[in-house]
């Protein structure tokens, strides 16, 4: 039969003899009751073992209680993070990563990354210095450098930073000029913005560092999109010509400067082969003068004769006229004779011979001289011995 059926009044666990619902009973009686049964266990009723009991149940349970205050202070930090402690709600110090332990109900952590690089974008149609509007689309790129001032600088540091990136970019952008924006002037877009807005954040103090801006999207309105595009088009056109343009200097310059060391190169060699044949010319005829002096005729007829060997050299065919009143020519077939000539010492080393050639006619004919002096002083002396007879 269970406890609150009609007609069992002494079931009530709670003792709520008075026959109503009096609700829960209270605390100490419940804990009374325990130890109390506690003490009858043990003690079978003696009222010194009774206390004993109870004071033991109560230490027991101011340990587990202990136990439990000191596990729960227990947490972690990761590697990423860095930890801001709060000590009754007052800052108080910054922990590393690794496991660490605080009093619970009076130090609270709160873990701030501080290695990820976190992103804050900005948009919206913008008026350029020329009265254009512009759409413009923004990206920053920040690390947390300071938990303390990013957590207590301001109330809200990503809505603070949000809206001073939104004042940088509209202030640039309101300080230049449509194509500058949408041309060739967007890295210098960006840049002026990046430093636009760390003087935004200095005097804040937030605790962030910029580590990159990137200029995502620049267009200008649909109604004269389709006139930029081909200006765009255009200035991406000049840009490659320009590239092209270059790239043939540099191939050119380097090519053109060979030439010209080569030209210098042949120049210089010209110049020294001339000067050594002028010299060996001058030695040659330097050594061919004493022996003109020598036999000035022989000389001149020899010399005479090697020119004319050498301008005939260069030709194949020579006409001659055979008298002066005559009007006979006679051909003479140079290229059939030199070909039908066998193997012989060529122009130059004939023309090194002269001297020699020139010193052994010398010689002859002072040999030949000499004998016909001798000769003719015999017969002189012959006759006149037979006239002395």
């Amino acid at each position: 039969m269970a406890w609150n059926e009609p007609g069992d009044k002494n079931n009530d666990p709670w003792k709520n003899r008075g026959g109503r619902d009096q609700g829960p009973p209270d605390l100490d009686d419940v804990f009374k009751n325990l130890f109390g049964k506690l003490g009858k266990m043990g003690g079978g009723g003696d009222g010194g073992s009774g206390k004993k009991l109870g004071g033991i149940g109560a230490a027991f349970l101011i340990g587990l209680l202990a136990i439990v205050y000191f596990v729960s202070g227990f947490y972690t930090i990761r590697e990423a993070e860095s930890g801001v402690v709060l000590r009754f709600g007052e800052y108080n110090s910054l922990v590393e990563p690794g496991l660490r332990w605080k009093p619970t109900f009076v130090d609270s952590v709160i873990p701030v990354d501080v290695q990820s690089i976190r992103y804050q974008s900005s948009s919206g149609s913008m008026l350029t210095e020329d009265e254009n509007v512009v759409s413009v689309q923004m990206e920053v790129q920040y690390r947390v450098v300071d938990p303390y001032r990013w957590t207590f600088a301001v109330t809200s540091p990503e809505m603070s930073l949000s809206q001073a990136l939104d004042s940088a970019i509209r202030y640039v952008v309101g300080h230049s000029t449509m194509d500058d924006v949408l041309t060739d002037g967007r890295e210098m877009t960006r840049q002026r913005v990046w430093e636009e807005l760390e003087g935004i954040l200095e005097p804040y103090n937030i605790g962030v560092a910029i580590v990159d801006m990137n200029f995502k999207d620049a267009r200008p309105p649909e109604q004269v999109k389709d006139a930029f595009d081909d200006a765009i088009a255009a200035q991406e056109d000049q840009q490659r010509f320009i590239r092209e343009a270059e790239a043939y200097a540099r191939e050119i310059e380097p090519r053109a400067r060979g030439q010209v060391n080569r030209m210098n190169e042949e120049a210089q060699a010209y110049k020294e082969r001339v000067t050594l044949e002028a010299q060996g010319e001058v030695a040659r005829f330097e050594e061919l003068l004493p022996q003109y002096e020598k036999a000035p005729e022989v000389t001149r007829q020899r010399i005479y004769l090697e020119t004319m060997e050498q301008v005939f050299s260069s030709t194949s065919k020579i006409m001659v006229d055979s008298g002066e009143g005559g009007n006979n020519i006679m051909y003479l077939p140079l290229d059939k004779i030199m070909q039908n000539q066998g193997s012989g010492s060529s122009t130059l080393d004939r023309m090194r011979n002269t001297l020699e050639g020139l010193q052994n006619n010398v010689a002859n004919s002072s040999g030949n001289n000499t004998r016909s002096s001798t000769s003719s002083t015999s017969g002189l002396r012959s006759d006149s011995g037979r006239g002395g007879r």
